[in-house]
């Protein structure tokens, strides 16, 4: 019995499940999902074109699948050239008749849409939108909380063939202008009070000044209660459009539907231009296929308006799910202590088949002795996702113990800069401890070494070496095709280099590693900082922890920062204990030089570490955006780190 394996796969899948049903659609045995896969990536136009008719794409594909330029393999690579369709009329002809979106709060509130309340709300805004002049091409922003107006604002803009664009409330004045303020947008829906964690805030005064800072802001659309003092006229979301039919404009496959901005750690944020018909396959292929997203679902991820998680999971609508949008924090402080059960509560009431978390949110929930499936009926969860960073194999042990032994598991791996993932899951295939399971359909995945030769069993560059229809079409701004192939394609010419350390294992699941521009270098010897976190997630005194780089003469060292939980007490003891572990179950050069307890972690404000920022502040550099960390403070503390003396 092979111990890794924690979850298979039912026997009834190889029949039912839609990737088994797409095998045999594409004259493939859904037991040989390598045969499936290298068809799908030596042929990527035929495996698109069939993808196309398998999800129900509304519009007109064209005769030609996939365009090739010989001088430019990948990056001059057109999909569908011919195909005019509409993101928007996709997703909503998918949508569940009776139920297709629920709303929940921290609150514990609910309401339920039926497919046609939504459309009509999608038609009133859209018929507003075109009488505020927005036209084909024009970007539309939001800053909004992850609720139905969100949803239809983004639809909306999509129907009319509008650019949609979003920041979510937590993120202030400057995040807001660094990435919304870069498109310029006619039109900003705003909502003025919101609340989060138990607690109601006021954003009125920030978004009156990012109204007056925009350039070529024409209408500003205030949801809700609040109206921020404006230079541009401002109106209500009641008062915004008129009741009338829902037209769809036909777009070409390439014509831009978003604009993503990346966490912008290492500069200004990168504003990214999604193609229409692109990303629309994507995330259907991922849904349908990997997730077994099936008509009747209910789907959840946990997840704010401005992450690529939340465009990804409102796909979920074009397989015939119900997508549930929940609004507030999934942990809530209260008199005795952490109320850990948001989420779970969600799954039981509204029965829930797919939930999206993070590993961050496992972390705290493991920290807190919380046992969801001992504390709610989680019987209707068939899959469980998480998104955002590294799995630790311990947090794998926790799911199967704490959460339900009979679900499948998806740690998924991919990115804001292609709308979807190069590794995730399989209805297919067994879930292996801290692995991904499988290379995506249609992703050419590959790990390089350094020679640029693919290796197996060993770390590596993640790399893609086929075209894909989600890759961007260009970054945003002046010089934005020549800033796009620099972040990609510079260290290897037409082929996507993708900035993560993995592993690709011989039975086809993969480990990540971490980010590359992250990854340690002692002694000259790469070591991805997942494995060091994946070791400190077994103490159950830190709270978290960070782990970077610092410059020493000619050679680099480990430094590793921890938030010590609740009233533990930190010393010499535990970080023995810590590179004791470290050095068994890693090896001696993960074992850190120096080890300081920290008030705080950096974050960006989607909750992922931000190891550049603290890297930098120790090594005196300037850290290059602020804007983009919900707790830039903290940083303060890291520069004074060299004078203290080390745990």
């Amino acid at each position: 019995m092979d111990r890794s394996v924690l979850w298979s796969p039912e026997a009834g899948a190889l029949r039912d499940s839609g990737l088994a049903r797409f095998a045999r659609n594409c004259g493939f045995d859904p037991a040989d999902y390598e045969a499936l896969h290298t068809w799908s990536i030596a042929d990527p136009g035929a495996f698109w074109s069939r993808l196309w008719d398998f999800a129900g794409v509304k519009g007109d594909k064209g005769s030609v699948a996939l365009h090739r330029d010989p001088a430019a393999p990948m990056t001059g690579a057109q999909f569908f050239p011919e195909a005019r369709l509409n993101v928007a009329e996709t997703l909503l002809a998918g949508a569940d008749p009776a139920c297709a979106v629920i709303e929940c709060d921290e609150t514990g509130a609910r309401a339920e849409h039926s497919a046609a309340a939504l459309r009509a709300e999608v038609a009133r805004i859209a018929r507003g939108l075109r009488a505020a002049g927005v036209g084909p091409g024009d970007r539309v922003g939001a800053v909004l909380p992850n609720r139905l107006e969100c949803l239809v604002t983004h639809l909306a803009s999509l129907a009319i063939g509008a650019v949609w664009t979003s920041c979510s409330p937590d993120f202030g004045t400057t995040g807001i202008l660094d990435r919304i303020g870069q498109v310029q947008p006619r039109v900003l829906f705003v909502q003025p009070r919101v609340r989060y964690g138990g607690k109601e805030i006021d954003l009125t005064a920030r978004l009156g000044d990012v109204a007056a800072q925009i350039k070529g802001l024409e209408t500003l659309v205030t949801v809700g209660e609040g109206t921020p003092e404006s230079p541009v006229p401002v109106t209500t979301w009641e008062s915004f459009g008129s009741p009338g039919p829902l037209e769809f404009e036909p777009r070409r496959f390439d014509d831009p539907c978003y604009i993503l901005y990346t966490s912008g750690t290492t500069g200004a944020p990168k504003a990214i231009v999604h193609r229409s018909g692109g990303v629309l396959l994507q995330k259907l292929k991922e849904h349908m296929l990997h997730g077994d997203v099936r008509p009747g679902d209910r789907f959840l991820w946990y997840t704010n308006t401005a992450w690529m998680m939340y465009h990804w999971v409102v796909a979920s609508m074009g397989c015939g799910a119900t997508l549930v949008l929940y609004d507030g924090a999934p942990v809530l402080k209260e008199a005795g202590g952490l109320d850990c059960g948001q989420l779970w509560r969600a799954v039981e009431r509204e029965r829930l088949t797919h939930l999206g978390i993070s590993p961050k949110y496992l972390s705290t929930l493991m920290e807190q002795g919380y046992r969801p499936g001992d504390a709610q009926d989680l019987g209707s969860l068939r899959w469980l996702m998480s998104a955002g960073s590294p799995v630790s194999p311990q947090q794998y042990d926790w799911m199967y113990d704490a959460v339900k032994a009979d679900m499948g598991f998806a740690s998924i791996s991919g990115g804001t800069e292609i709308m979807g993932c190069f590794l995730l899951g399989s209805p297919l295939h067994p879930v292996r401890r801290g692995r991904l399971t499988v290379k995506g359909l249609g992703m050419a995945v590959n790990v390089f070494d350094e020679r640029g030769a693919p290796v197996r069993g060993r770390p590596g560059e993640l790399v893609c070496t086929e075209p894909f229809p989600s890759m961007p079409a260009t970054f945003w701004g002046p010089d934005g095709d020549a800033r796009y192939r620099k972040s990609y394609f510079a260290e290897r010419p037409e082929i996507w280099t993708h900035g993560d350390h993995a592993t690709l294992y011989p039975d086809g699941s993969a480990e990540i590693h971490g980010r590359s521009d992250c990854t340690l270098n002692p002694g000259g010897v790469r070591i991805g900082t997942a494995d060091i976190y994946n070791v400190c997630a077994q103490f159950p005194e830190l709270e978290d922890c960070i782990v970077f780089g610092r410059p020493v003469e000619g050679d680099e060292e480990i430094v590793l920062c921890v938030k010590i939980a609740g009233q533990q007490a930190a010393g010499p003891d535990l970080a023995q204990a810590i590179r004791r572990r470290l050095r068994v179950e890693c090896s001696p050069r993960h074992v850190p030089s120096a080890i300081y307890c920290v008030s705080d972690i950096p974050m960006t404000v989607n909750g992922k570490r931000v190891e550049n920022a603290a890297r930098s502040v120790v090594s005196g550099r300037a850290v290059a955006n602020l804007g983009s960390l919900a707790n830039a403070d903290c940083l303060a503390e890291y520069a004074s780190l060299t004078k203290r003396v080390p745990l």
